[in-house]
């Protein structure tokens, strides 16, 4: 599940949820968020049982500015409502797909 959330239900859809969430921050002018935009969505087809969720920055300033978000791509993976990993920049998909089970 592949699912675009914002500051107002940024809490409901991610913070609020049981279970391993991934949320892609990106921008649509950032050059290597469009590189990674197509693997996150292989692996929410792939890994059914894990919510993804992308966050659009500059439309989402409180949601940015909450967790930090200084460089993007930045993929945040949240267990049970809270951060347990970060990943900075473009990543091989075998690289992230680790990662999030990693949490599972």
């Amino acid at each position: 599940m592949l699912l675009h959330v914002g500051d107002n239900d940024f809490a409901a859809q991610i913070e609020n949820e049981k279970g391993v969430v991934v949320v892609d921050f990106w921008a649509t002018w950032c050059g290597p968020c469009k590189m990674i935009a197509p693997i996150i969505e292989q692996l929410a087809n792939e890994i059914p049982e894990v919510k993804f969720a992308k966050v659009e920055v500059d439309e989402n300033p409180s949601a940015t500015s909450k967790y930090r978000i200084s460089s993007i791509p930045t993929i945040m993976i949240f267990k049970d409502g809270a951060v347990v990993e970060t990943v900075v920049g473009f990543r091989p998909k075998q690289e992230l797909e680790q990662a999030i089970r990693n949490h599972m």
